[in-house]
């Protein structure tokens, strides 16, 4: 008799997981934990994480800390296979078949994502984030389970041997991960993902801080117990039963953050204590904070009433700043709320497991809209984002915001970003609404759209008929969702602009030719310039990437000019048929031969020693199509190919050089921005360290304008592409304080 085959590696631990869920609910399907965790230990035999441990001590770690917070089976299982279908030749029908379609469609929900941090590409990094949008809007575990594996892998993230790798995994998760998580209130999750993130992102900041706090510790041993039995001593005095009173150093990410901010050194912060008030009810909460406000000094500006307006993630507590003058005159933040408010404080989402085994409602889509505002906001602004890119860069804004809390006439509570205006209001109220708005009123009186909403303000939005958005509301709105729809709108008006005026040419064209340019004609040309329909090759002409040259030849072939004998240009290697040409097309390549490639240059097609420069008009950056012009006497200027300048030499096409860039060059290019943003001293230095943080050189800066209440700056900034200088613009719009950050062409 053969022997028993030995159990994969890890079998044990996983299967303890479904004991422990056994432990807090009675009623969980144990057969079924037990299956996923055979099936995940079986699947994941054979394979290492990077520090050289089985595999599967990662989905049994995910699963683990989603069994602190007492979630359903389903959850659980899901976490023991979330890398399953993905890594493993378990596919997503056999899973369902295994373990029931709740748990296949929450394994698919996350292994959609489970790569994030192995992809490179921007734009993957955009459509994996919409992907997790839709998945959770579907249903929160998704988000869970996310949050958990990512938590693991932020863990372990000190054996991954790549730099590059861990810093885009810590960036990622500080400025997605970890605000989603506190979207839902899970508060004590995201401390964890900001601190470990910060640790790998800011290693020298971070120690920096932590030493200093250690240093104020030693000098003030037992300050932080002293406090607390101060606390204690009031409340008790004015005869309020304290269940808790705790202190704690707020995290070295928070102070960094408060740094940062503020633009002032750690010594000028007043506040790196909070202490925590827990009491019996409601009214108890009230109470304390009269107590605390008669005992000590209010720090002005620091009270905030979260529980008579709770957070859109359910957060209740009351927030106040004191000075305890007794222990040496410190400035200390007292939160003070009652248990369940706690623990809704801590584990957001996830209380309702703990409380009632499920949570509020349902976990359906229209359950988490309704429960969760956020996640309707996120996809209204994956409906009106032009692309993934754009949604990414949106839903950052929308995720690093602090709130402001405004009414409608009615009564009805909006909650919109910090430095928001009534557009914002308007678009968070209906879409439809802020498209039509053409006035509001705040408090009564009409103010100005970019006016900034303060919390408590009552709101009327001023509708017209048929009105639209205007264009230059997206350089003072801050929500993603209005950014996102007015952009789609300009975007929808120009193409329009651009058929009408692609139309036009293509009928003077014809004209010229004394044809008609009727639909069954233009038809014919459809297929050879590849065009979908009509009202795209209009679009095209229009736009410019076609020429109505172009469409003429290509729908009565008789009229093509054959091309010239004799090259025109002996200095340039011609890159195809240029006289066919167009201003921003690419010439056809009938008969073209390779681009000649000069060592050294950062461009193809250019004859080695010829002089070339690029335009200063539009900058041309790698990563975007670019157009030669060529002038006797000097050289050739190098042009983007949608930069308007070339519309002067429409009428000399053989002058048009078709050139491209050199992938193999790394040289850095100047890219221009100018940026509109709030008066303050510390203007200037917060804009060149958000380049440089970005890994940008700022090389130029010029301020434009000023104002009492604004500032328009110039940037030239060194980038490696267009891209790099896409994720610098970025960064700049994130900020409350930067009110518009444009491209400058010309």
């Amino acid at each position: 008799m053969a022997p028993a085959a030995p159990p994969p590696p890890g079998l044990e631990d996983a299967l303890a997981v479904a004991r422990r869920v056994a432990g807090y609910d009675p009623k969980a399907d144990i057969a079924l934990l037990e299956r996923a965790a055979q099936t995940a230990a079986e699947a994941h035999a054979t394979q290492t994480r990077d520090n050289g441990d089985p595999y599967i001590t990662h989905p049994v770690a995910v699963a683990n800390i989603l069994a602190d917070y007492r979630l359903d089976a389903a959850t659980i299982a899901t976490a023991l296979l979330h890398d399953v279908a993905e890594d493993t030749a378990l596919g997503l029908k056999e899973i369902e078949k295994r373990f029931g379609a709740e748990v296949a469609r929450l394994v698919d929900g996350v292994t959609k994502l489970t790569r994030l941090e192995l992809q490179s590409e921007r734009t993957k990094q955009a459509e994996n984030l919409r992907k997790l949008v839709l998945a959770m809007s579907e249903d929160i575990r998704v988000l869970l389970v996310k949050l958990a594996d990512r938590l693991h892998n932020m863990r372990t993230l000190q054996f991954v041997p790549q730099s590059a790798r861990r810093q885009k995994t810590a960036r990622e998760t500080i400025e997605i991960f970890a605000p989603l998580a506190e979207r839902i209130g899970m508060d004590a999750l995201k401390t964890e993902l900001e601190t470990l993130s910060f640790q790998e992102l800011h290693p020298e900041a971070r120690q920096t801080i932590a030493a200093r706090l250690t240093y104020l510790r030693g000098q003030s041993a037992n300050l932080i117990k002293e406090i607390e039995h101060d606390l204690k001593r009031v409340l008790a005095q004015h005869g309020i039963k304290a269940l808790d009173v705790t202190g704690r150093e707020k995290s070295p990410y928070s102070i960094w953050l408060k740094m940062q901010k503020k633009n002032v050194a750690f010594e000028a912060l007043s506040d790196v204590m909070a202490f925590r008030v827990t009491v019996e009810d409601r009214a108890a909460c009230y109470a304390a904070l009269g107590a605390v406000h008669d005992a000590y000094r209010v720090v002005p500006g620091r009270f905030k009433d979260y529980i008579s307006t709770p957070k859109t993630n359910g957060y209740q507590s009351l927030h106040t700043g004191v000075t305890v003058p007794e222990r040496r005159n410190a400035k200390i933040e007292v939160q003070i709320r009652t248990r369940e408010m706690h623990e809704v404080a801590e584990n957001g989402v996830a209380a309702h497991w703990i409380y009632k085994q499920g949570p509020e409602g349902n976990t359906s889509a229209a359950g988490n809209r309704k429960r969760y505002p956020w996640v309707r906001a996120l996809l209204d602004i994956l409906e009106n984002a032009e692309g993934a890119q754009d949604f990414l860069d949106h839903t950052k804004l929308e995720l690093h915001r602090d709130q402001v809390f405004c009414f409608s006439p009615k009564g009805d509570l909006i909650e919109l970003p910090r430095g928001a205006t009534p557009v914002d209001f308007a678009y968070e109220v209906h879409s439809q609404v802020g498209d039509s708005c053409v006035g509001a009123k705040v408090n009564g009186k009409i103010v100005p759209l970019r006016h900034q909403l303060e919390n408590g303000d009552q709101v009327e939005i001023i509708t017209a008929r048929g009105g639209q958005p205007n264009p230059a509301w997206e350089r003072f709105v801050v929500t993603g969702k209005a950014r996102a729809r007015i952009r789609r709108f300009v975007h929808a008006r120009q193409k329009e602009e651009h058929r009408e005026s692609g139309r036009a040419a293509i009928v003077k064209a014809f004209r010229q030719e004394g044809l008609d340019a009727s639909e069954k004609l233009l038809e014919g040309a459809l297929k050879p310039l590849r065009q979908a329909g009509l009202e795209e090759l209009y679009a095209a002409v229009g736009a410019g990437s076609l020429s109505p040259k172009e469409v003429l030849h290509a729908a009565v072939p008789e009229l093509r000019i054959p091309p010239r004998a004799a090259n025109p240009l002996p200095l340039v290697q011609r890159r195809g048929r240029l006289g066919a040409s167009p201003l921003l097309g690419r010439p056809d390549r009938a008969g073209a031969g390779k681009p000649a490639v000069s060592p050294g240059l950062p461009v193809t097609g250019l004859v080695s020693g010829m002089p070339y420069h690029f335009a200063g008009c539009c900058h041309p950056l790698p990563g975007e199509r670019i157009l030669g012009i060529v002038t006797t006497g000097k050289g050739v200027t190098i042009h983007a190919a949608d930069c308007h300048t070339l519309e002067n030499f429409a009428a000399t096409p053989e002058r048009f050089l078709d050139i491209d860039w050199d992938e193999a060059s790394a040289a850095h290019r100047v890219g221009r921005i100018v940026v509109e943003t709030r008066a303050r001293n510390s203007a200037l230095a917060a804009l060149t360290e958000t380049v440089a943080q970005n890994d940008g050189a700022v090389s130029g800066l010029k301020v434009q304008h000023r104002d009492d209440d604004s500032i328009e700056v110039l940037l030239d900034v060194e980038v490696t592409d267009l891209r790099h200088l896409e994720r610098i613009m970025a960064a700049l719009r994130a900020p409350a304080d930067n009110l518009r950050v444009e491209r400058m062409r010309g």
